[in-house]
């Protein structure tokens, strides 16, 4: 009779595992700073910005934008708008999650308070995804302007085997790999270092594309906007889809939390105002380029505005400035995501869901051993894997990410209504349910073949969760935690 009633006892106590959910108080209390064996507290309101701004702005306008216009034509217009209120949609659910748990594990953390255990590994496992592959397909992008600006200066050029990976008949992409390991060596230096040299390169970034603005607004032609939706309405969306890897970013500022002076206070503000600034200025560059150059001229080149200038100009001076520059504003945003992937690492290594080593900080609070492995395998795979794939992989990890942080608002709101909120998003639950189904929305979006990757991906996921993260989990033993049966 034991044996037969065996199966019985199992079944609950998996699924009482798998729900388990982190305490907020708890989560709250882990953040204590180097004292405590954790980070240390020096970012204000405009290092945080600085963050926000510098991990979004460059992604899809200096990257993906020469293969988001063939797709949607003149109406990228239109996918940028739809992109950016899907963002949107997921910043106000940031914000308030941001201000209520000033936790380094972002979505991650707020999955694991609202919705248990395994839905908080799936969501740290698609921000792996997001972060790291983001990290990989910007140095890619950085790689072309590179060899742009090489061009442009003296005419010469990198060997074309040192420019792609195996993939596409190369030996291995260098200059990705090499503004990945650069990026490496400014965080170990310390983030108040790297947070100072982001924001000289976010100033740079935003003088470019002003410059770029100023310059392309003076060939816009209303021809260039006929047909305007030539693709229809699906190319629409096909574009956003592909442009929301341009918005990835903002959820950035999220990761600092625990570096933050004042998180509760400037989380918010820093994730609405970095969002909103760059929202505007890609709205601008799209509309300006697309007025300056007809649609059928763009290519899936990733060097696509820098051209536009020596059309517009009959000079290759101002797309001399223009690559010099975005070459930094791509370093910048490599530095700031790669800053983030560190930081989700560690809050789930802190949870003993992956190894400790991620967890281990020195005497000045910087994750070292951290930063280092992490760095080494995204130089590899940036390295290695050309940019289309990455980004699309990099826009369906992430929204799935954002949906989970929509409904992690709805969850609080109806069991945690007593919780001070900083911030507070507005037309709840509405807003958060419309932020859920305009994320399904763009993941229904992408093609056949990168549902394939992501199914691949959580596959494996889930492999390393049953084997490793849920038998070693901090939660494992501890009574006091929040249990859903």
């Amino acid at each position: 009779m034991v044996d037969q009633k065996a199966p019985e006892r199992t079944t609950p106590a998996l699924r009482e595992r798998l729900s388990r959910r982190k305490p907020i108080e708890k989560l709250v209390a882990e953040t204590n700073g180097p004292e405590a064996g954790g980070l240390r507290r020096h970012l204000g309101f405009w290092h945080l910005s600085m963050i926000g701004i510098g991990a979004t702005m460059g992604t899809g306008i200096f990257v993906v934008l020469g293969e988001a216009v063939p797709v949607a034509g003149p109406a990228i217009i239109l996918s940028f708008v739809l992109a950016g209120l899907t963002a949107l949609f997921s910043a106000l659910a940031y914000a308030e999650m941001a201000g209520m748990i000033p936790a380094s594990g972002s979505a991650y953390s707020y999955s694991y308070a609202t919705m248990g255990e395994f839905m908080a590994w799936v969501c740290g496992w698609c921000l792996m995804l997001t972060y790291g592959v983001s990290v990989a397909a910007i140095g890619v992008g950085w790689g072309q302007y590179i060899n742009e600006f090489l061009y442009l200066t003296t005419g010469l050029t990198l060997p074309q085997e040192f420019l792609v990976g195996p993939m596409e008949g190369g030996v291995m992409n260098v200059p990705a790999a090499i503004v990945v390991l650069l990026a490496m060596f400014a965080l170990l230096a310390g983030v108040r270092e790297s947070t100072r040299v982001n924001a000289v390169m976010v100033v740079i970034k935003v003088a470019i594309l002003v410059m770029f603005i100023a310059i392309a607004i003076t060939a816009v032609e209303d021809g260039n906007f006929a047909p305007f939706m030539p693709m229809g309405m699906a190319g629409v969306s096909a574009a956003g889809a592909t442009l929301f890897f341009s918005y990835i970013g903002f959820d950035s500022v999220s990761t600092a939390s625990e570096e933050s002076k004042n998180p509760q206070r400037d989380l918010p503000r820093a994730i609405m105002f970095s969002l909103i600034l760059v929202t505007a200025v890609y709205c601008l560059v799209a509309f300006t380029a697309v007025g300056a150059m007809n649609w059928t001229r763009f290519s899936d080149g990733e060097t696509t505005l820098a051209g536009i200038l020596t059309v517009v100009t009959g000079t290759p001076v101002w797309a001399v400035v223009f690559a010099g520059g975005a070459v930094l504003a791509l370093a910048s945003v490599v530095l700031v995501v790669l800053y983030s992937q560190t930081r989700i690492l560690y809050a789930m290594s802190r949870d003993r869901l992956i190894p400790g080593v991620f967890s281990k900080v020195d005497a000045n609070g910087t994750p070292r051993a951290n930063t280092v492995i992490t760095s080494v395998f995204i130089a590899a795979l940036a390295g290695l894997v050309p940019l289309g794939p990455l980004a699309d992989a990099t826009s369906i990890g992430t929204l799935f990410a954002f949906a989970l942080v929509n409904v992690a608002v709805l969850v609080l709101r109806r069991t945690r209504p007593d919780l001070p909120r900083a911030f507070r998003v507005p037309g709840a639950p509405v807003t958060p349910v419309l932020g859920v189904f305009a994320c399904a929305f763009l993941m229904f979006s992408m093609a056949g073949s990168v549902w394939i990757a992501f199914g691949a991906w959580l596959a494996l996921g889930l492999v390393i969760y049953f084997g490793y993260g849920m038998r070693r989990s901090a939660l494992e033993d501890d009574a006091a935690a929040e249990v859903r049966a």
